[in-house]
Parts: C-alpha cells; sequence; structure tokens
C-alpha cells in the first residue's frame, strides 16, 4: 500500500491506476474508506477502460495514519487537495464525491480551475456538521458534545460512529451552501429517495446553490443512502461514461 506523507507527518493511504484521460477521483465519505464498494466498483470500471482513477484514505481513516476525531473537514478537504497534486499534478480530473466526499469535491473543485472536467456527487452531504449541530442534534447531546469532546450515534452500517467538538469546529470555515458555489463544470448528481441519512431535497438546494448551468439531478426512489446496489452501481458506470464520451457509459 503506497503512502505520501503530508506536512504534519501523517501517512496517507492511496491507491492509484494509470491510464487514460481525466484522473477520476473518489472522494469517500464520513469514517468510510477506499475500500468501499463504490470506489472498488468504480475502480473495476476503470480497469476495464484503461482509465486513470485515484483512490485514498483522508487522516483517520482506512490505512491512512492520524486520530479520527482530531481532524474536521478542513482537514479532510486539504487531504484530498495533497494526495491529488503528489500524485497526479497537472493531470484533468474527474472528481466522484460519496456522502461528505460530496462537500469535499466541492471545496476541492474550484480550486482545480480548468482542470476539473467534471462532477459527480453520490447523495451529497455539504454542511452536515452545521445542519447536525442547528437541527439534528437534541440539547442534552449538543451539551454533551461540548463537554465531552466527543459523542457516539448508532449507525446502520456497523459501530456507532464518534461525532466529534473538532469535526463542528474545524469545518465551520468550510460550509459551501451559504452562497453560490464556483463550479462551473458539469456536475452530476444521484440521490436516494429513502436515504435516512441525507434528505434527498437537499440534493435540489444544492443544484440551485451551483454556479455550473450543466446540472442533473436523478432521484433513484427505492435508493438508501449507501447506493452500493448493483443497479445504483451500473447507473453510477453509465453517468461517468457520458461525462467522458464514451458510447453506451
Amino acid at each position: 500500500m503506497p503512502f505520501v506523507t503530508r506536512l504534519s507527518g501523517i501517512e496517507l493511504a492511496y491507491e492509484f491506476l494509470d491510464g487514460e484521460g481525466p484522473v477520476l477521483m473518489f472522494c469517500p465519505g464520513y469514517a468510510s474508506d477506499m475500500e468501499g464498494t463504490k470506489a472498488l466498483a468504480l475502480e473495476a470500471w476503470c480497469r476495464a477502460r484503461k482509465r486513470a482513477m485515484l483512490r485514498f484514505d483522508y487522516a483517520g481513516h482506512g490505512r491512512s495514519g492520524g486520530v479520527f476525531i482530531e481532524n474536521g473537514i478542513g482537514d479532510w478537504a486539504a487531504d484530498a487537495q495533497f494526495v491529488l497534486e503528489q500524485i497526479a499534478p497537472e493531470r484533468d480530473v474527474v472528481l466522484v464525491g460519496s456522502s461528505m466526499g460530496g462537500w469535499i469535491s466541492l471545496l476541492l473543485g474550484p480550486k482545480l480551475g480548468a482542470r476539473l472536467k467534471a462532477m459527480v456527487l453520490l447523495a451529497p452531504a455539504p454542511d452536515f456538521t452545521a445542519s447536525m449541530l442547528a437541527e439534528e442534534l437534541p440539547p442534552k447531546l449538543k451539551e454533551e458534545v461540548r463537554k465531552k469532546g466527543v459523542i457516539y450515534r448508532p449507525s446502520d452500517y456497523g459501530d456507532p460512529l464518534p461525532f466529534s467538538l473538532a469535526l463542528i469546529e474545524r469545518s465551520a470555515a468550510h460550509l459551501v451552501m451559504t452562497s453560490e458555489i464556483e463550479v462551473t463544470c458539469p456536475v452530476r448528481i444521484l440521490h436516494g429517495m429513502k436515504d435516512a441519512d441525507v434528505p434527498w431535497r437537499q440534493s435540489l438546494k444544492l443544484m440551485e446553490s451551483l454556479a455550473s448551468q450543466d446540472v442533473r439531478l436523478t432521484f433513484i426512489k427505492d435508493g438508501d443512502h449507501r447506493l452500493s446496489a448493483p443497479g445504483d452501481l451500473a447507473l453510477l458506470g453509465g453517468i461517468v461514461g457520458a461525462l467522458l464520451g464514451e458510447d453506451g457509459g
């Protein structure tokens, strides 16, 4: 497993598949990693077509170093940019962001300028830390996270997930839904209407916030937050293929 080391000394794990065209960069979700179903399915899609792909783990995730609860969105967005510039500098890029990775993509995208050729967002969760603190957490848990520095919430996907005060504080300066988002490339958004984690209506708001005029939003009526069913993965491959100009996706 190759690594790159950021300035703080934290090793960030990645896998790079070299190939033709823009680099498809997969940005995982919160507490997820580059070994997830969507990341591996996208890599298989790229391998079959001799396309380039980069997947990686944020600090505190997967095989990367660092302490999960000491990081926030700003840190993880910096990880994404650092890995990309170390591994594929000057290459054109298609960002594929899942859940929190959608927020990361919306932060990284404008920094790439003309290199950003397209963006695909899967159940994107921009600004979820702000909505969590303002709307989702009951007062008791808000007080607990301020006192203890971390709380744990039940997850449908395994062990309870930690949410730290550092996450909330280190993400506050990186909210994107407060003004127009300066992403002008083609954007494709997929969102399941049975998503229990990120309301599908939020993607409508995101669509309105994007500067790009080439934005298409697809709702999957029976889709959940993961969007990892075979039909969902086939749809993802078709969308990426269309963005890259491949006949039949």
